[in-house]
């Protein structure tokens, strides 16, 4: 795999480099904002390593614009900032995942894994529910006349879900689902990316679709559990 890391301080960003090449990943490294937003666009990286706090340009400011010009390589942000705001922001910036500072490198090399395997998904007929379709080609969703760009482990979920329109399905099968077996993510990971999820369902006025049972999971149905 061919892995982008964005990581201004040098020890850090020399011990990612050699630690992924241990695992047999080709490196290329970023050591500002510009430059990681030029990579980007341009070095056909399958992953991307975003540390948050970058000169230049942050990460988030980086993620951002990369969304915005439709690149949809799968970025894990790296980032010593673990407030809730701070997450839920880089999810809503286009973030697949996100790994506090300091981490284990085991836990690095498991949550790569688990975006290496996430294949992108077959071109299928969109999936329907109600007025809500999730396109497989574009990764967006659409509600009405509007439409909202997914990560890939937002697309993953909500296809959980609306495979399953009206059942509960349980945070095991959507942890399972949107990060793989190996993950160290728990039901507090599931939830920040639910919540971000929800908001991009459901705008102001709309019906909400996305409901929390208690102790048990998510559903998607029109009305509440």
């Amino acid at each position: 795999m061919r892995i982008l890391v964005a990581e201004d301080r040098l020890k850090t960003a020399d011990l990612l480099c050699r630690a992924l090449g241990s695992e047999g990943h080709e490196v290329v490294l970023a050591y500002d904002g510009d430059r990681a937003l030029t990579l980007g666009r341009t070095a056909a990286a399958d992953l991307i390593l975003l540390d948050v706090m970058l000169p230049v340009m942050d990460g988030f400011a980086v993620l951002r614009k990369l969304r915005e010009n439709r690149v949809r390589i799968p970025v894990i942000m790296l980032t010593a900032r673990d407030s809730r705001t701070d997450i839920v922001h880089g999810l809503d910036c286009g973030a697949d995942d996100y790994l506090t500072k300091p981490f284990d490198l085991d836990i690095l090399f498991a949550r790569v894994r688990a975006v290496a395997r996430r294949a992108p998904a077959p071109e299928l007929a969109e999936l329907s529910f109600l007025d809500l379709r999730l396109n497989a080609g574009t990764y967006e969703l659409r509600r009405g006349e509007r439409t909202a760009p997914l990560t890939r482990t937002e697309y993953a979920l909500l296809e959980t879900l609306m495979r399953r329109p009206g059942a509960v399905v349980r945070r095991e099968t959507l942890i399972e689902q949107g990060w793989g077996e190996e993950s160290d993510a728990n039901g507090a990971s599931l939830y920040v990316f639910i919540r971000s999820l929800r908001s991009k369902i459901t705008q102001p006025g709309e019906t909400e679709l996305l409901h929390t049972v208690r102790g048990v999971g998510y559903s998607l149905r029109s009305e509440p559990w």
